[in-house]
């Protein structure tokens, strides 16, 4: 048989959680089991930076596990560059720190105070001197898909009667409604999160595993 492959939905800082499936995962496919996580490890919960931690040892410990890129990452990733870097594709009136976006529970996981009456320009400067370079390197380095068999990972989803090869990073880390919308069938079987739902989902022609841990629901893994 072929090995299995474990996916993880979006985690949002929910150190508990993760904890909690990748006991799971390991309990039905060892610690050697393959597993791919979707992406958004950042905000809006609280232990943001433990579990980039817990993340990074997997890689260093030489686990097969699978990054992504969500984009809530690449928030925090452009969040810590110089100059740093608001995201466009956001609506105006929002903005990584924005209590939706959860920036703030993020920043405060390394200790950094991200209230609304200091100045942004001296939040930036307590972020570059809190967060680890090993955790900037890793939001760097996040893959943007992965592909097993007739599996596709992705984070968002993919544009649909867009070659595979040819999806942009815009629609990988965002794309919702022209995705959902879409019933008939896509090159591969579509694995990803984004989009919270109740309970893992699937559609025929995609499988969401968001499940709202970002929100305080459960996390979701799935084989």
């Amino acid at each position: 048989m072929p090995t299995p492959t474990y996916a993880i939905g979006d985690i949002h800082g929910q150190m508990a959680e993760l904890d909690r499936v990748l006991g799971l995962i390991e309990a039905d496919g060892g610690p050697a089991a393959n597993i791919v996580f979707l992406g958004d490890y950042t905000d809006r919960g609280p232990d943001s930076r433990a579990v980039l931690d817990t993340l990074i040892a997997g890689r260093d410990a030489a686990r097969n596990w699978t990054f992504l890129k969500g984009n809530h990452d690449r928030m925090f990733e452009w969040f810590l560059q110089t100059p740093l870097r608001h995201d466009p594709y956001l609506m105006v009136e929002l903005y990584w720190m924005h209590e939706r976006l959860g920036g703030e529970t993020t920043l405060a996981s390394y200790g950094v105070d991200a209230d609304g009456r200091r100045r942004e320009k001296d939040v930036h400067a307590d972020a570059l001197a809190a967060v680890p370079q090993a955790h900037v390197d890793f939001l760097e380095n996040l893959q943007m898909a992965h592909t097993v068999g007739d599996l596709m990972f992705v984070h968002a989803g993919i544009r649909p009667d867009v070659p595979l090869d040819q999806q942009t990073e815009e629609d990988l880390l965002w794309i919702r409604q022209e995705f959902h919308d879409h019933t008939g069938p896509h090159p591969k079987l579509i694995i990803h999160g984004h989009t919270p739902t109740k309970a893992a989902t699937h559609y025929g022609n995609r499988v969401n595993l968001d499940t709202g841990a970002g929100y305080g629901n459960p996390l979701t893994a799935a084989v």
